[in-house]
């Protein structure tokens, strides 16, 4: 596929079929393709956590929803066989930068005009949905709710160092796909938004 065609087709997902498992090969292109994301220094402090047996899944939507009646929203995304939480490692970012071919002696992060080590797993995960894309399925970005995050933590025994930056689902579109009602705002135009030497 082209790659105007990618960028032009992707959208969020939120209904698989649980039937038609992510086959492997495509599972380790969209890994292959999120480490060729840009980092700050080449820190590449990033993780990625990948959950594809039933058990692991159900693991995932107890502890980061709460184990209450899944909605429709939480029914449908429920059926995506593949997930892969993108985590942050921000010591990573602090440690590189105390190098000597940075030029800082310590770690302090109010140098960082912005958290690089969230938008750079941030940029991993979009060449995720883009890869996603591109091999013909379907894939979403949804966040864990902060009040769950110590429960996910501790169901997959994630380091306290590492932060999930959101959960990326990928699967087959299922039957009940829609497109979100979100979109009937309309994308802005590039001259709403570009501001060309000055603002």
């Amino acid at each position: 596929m082209e790659f105007a065609d990618v960028v032009r087709r992707r959208r969020m997902v939120r209904d698989y079929d649980p039937d038609r498992p992510v086959p492997p090969e495509v599972r380790e292109r969209l890994l292959e393709h999120a480490i060729r994301a840009p980092s700050a220094g080449f820190s590449q402090g990033w993780a990625f956590l990948v959950l594809e047996s039933p058990q692991e899944r159900e693991r995932f939507w107890a502890a980061t929803t709460g184990g209450g009646a899944p909605d429709r929203w939480l029914t449908r995304m429920r059926r995506a066989p593949l997930l892969v939480v993108p985590l942050s490692h921000k010591a990573a970012y602090l440690d590189r930068y105390a190098e000597p071919d940075k030029g800082w002696t310590d770690r302090d992060e109010r140098r960082w005009p912005v958290p690089y080590w969230d938008i750079d797993a941030g940029m991993a995960a979009l060449l995720m949905l883009l890869t996603a894309v591109d091999e013909g399925l379907g894939a979403c970005f949804f966040g864990i709710p902060p009040d769950r995050t110590t429960t996910f933590r501790d169901a997959f025994g994630v380091p306290e160092e590492y932060r999930p930056i959101g959960c990326i689902s990928v699967g087959y579109r299922g039957e009940e796909d829609v497109r979100s009602p979100s979109l009937r705002r309309g994308r802005r135009k590039v001259d709403e938004v570009v501001h060309r030497g000055s603002w």
